[in-house]
């Protein structure tokens, strides 16, 4: 089949999970052609069925913004019709849904049928698109597209909650690439590294937006360290770094915080820690939680959105209502004071990421895929 993926090409999970699905159905032998302004960031080496095409957004000075819905709706008229296309998966809906129904409507006027696929990420729906400014082009876009996917249960109640729409919404979860059945290789230099003198390692992955408590993830660090000797290990970037590193200075346990930035390979880098914090105010699944348990790190979570449909109180690790970092902090000493205990998380952990291992989640987008071209008016 001939697909067309727009996407983010930033490290957000809307992108990450856009470019390992179009890698996973090159290797099938599909041929993939992502669509996006940059090339995307895991988009890091080209297979034989992967090309890339980049909207190109020229500066003109009438535009204080630059119209970059018309311009991708051009350029996916030009590619679906010059790449002949089969179908357009579009992933977070805004403004890629309203551009693949531009682009859809142009291409029918020179005789070109070609459905699309609308996936919903999350802060597409549950905050920007909450917006009232962006709510009734958003709500159009979804009820015209051929067919719609949420990433979790969670995600599609907040669609259907919000939205006055008139279709029917499929749940296929986020995934995560698991190479065997066994826990992958720590990298024990790195590990050294970071904690010299065997010290446990907290970690957190984000973009750092206030959405993600990144402060919550402090104080729990905090918290454990008065108990016992750690490191917190924060990887990502965005506005709320600085309130993090303002508070352990502040605390004089900056000493014990290690900021990485952005990293391309997260779960390398996770695969040292003991345990995994994620506090956010709400999350449409967790994928960083996803990533973390698929290299055998349990969880220490807040209970918000999609998240509980991941990681499994008591056995994948720990879930909080939103803000108890008393009860994060708790649950997080009881895992990394009891070895034994801790262990046996770390493979439940593992266990519970294999549910969502892309060779299971990959056939039922192509079973989609099949369905929506052979009958595209009918879901």
């Amino acid at each position: 089949m001939n697909i067309g993926i727009v996407c983010y090409p930033t490290f957000g999970g809307s992108g990450v999970v856009a470019t390992e699905l179009g890698k996973a159905l090159a290797l099938k032998g599909h041929q993939i052609h992502f669509i996006s302004y940059q090339q995307p960031v895991r988009l890091d080496s080209f297979h034989e069925n992967i090309l890339y095409h980049e909207v190109n957004v020229s500066d003109y000075p009438l535009f204080d913004y630059q119209p970059y819905e018309l311009v991708l709706a051009s350029k996916l008229v030009d590619v679906v019709k010059y790449e002949k296309l089969d179908l357009l998966h579009v992933h977070y809906a805004i403004p890629h849904a309203s551009a693949a129904y531009m682009a859809q409507q142009i291409l029918k006027t020179e005789g070109i049928e070609i459905p699309f696929i609308t996936t919903l990420h999350g802060t597409d729906i549950t905050l920007v698109g909450k917006d009232a400014s962006f709510e009734p082009v958003i709500t159009f876009a979804i009820n015209q597209s051929n067919a719609v996917t949420a990433v979790s249960e969670s995600l599609k109640k907040d669609t259907l909650d919000h939205f006055k729409i008139n279709r029917s919404i499929e749940v296929i979860s986020n995934f995560i690439c698991i190479d065997g059945c066994k826990l992958p290789k720590m990298d024990a230099e790195l590990k050294l590294s970071i904690a010299p003198n065997g010290e446990k390692i907290l970690a957190h992955v984000s973009n750092f937006r206030p959405v993600k408590r990144v402060c919550d993830v402090v104080k729990i660090f905090a918290k454990v360290r008065e108990q016992m000797e750690c490191k917190l290990l924060l990887i990502g970037d965005g506005p709320d770094r600085h309130l993090a590193e303002t508070f352990c200075r502040e605390r004089g346990i900056s000493k014990d915080l290690v900021v990485l930035g952005k990293v391309k390979d997260t779960q390398h880098v996770l695969g040292i820690a003991d345990l995994f914090l994620l506090p956010s105010e709400s999350e449409s699944f967790g994928l960083a939680a996803l990533e973390a348990m698929a290299v055998g790190v349990p969880v220490i979570s807040s209970n918000t959105g999609g998240i509980p449909e991941v990681n499994t109180e008591g056995f994948s690790g720990y879930l909080s209502n939103v803000g108890d970092v008393e009860s994060m902090a708790k649950n997080a000493l009881s895992l990394l004071q009891d070895e034994e205990k801790l262990a046996q998380f770390k493979e439940q952990a593992f266990g519970q990421a294999k549910k969502f291992d892309i060779l299971k989640i990959l056939p039922i987008y192509e079973k989609l895929y099949k369905r929506v071209v052979e009958h595209p008016s009918t879901f």
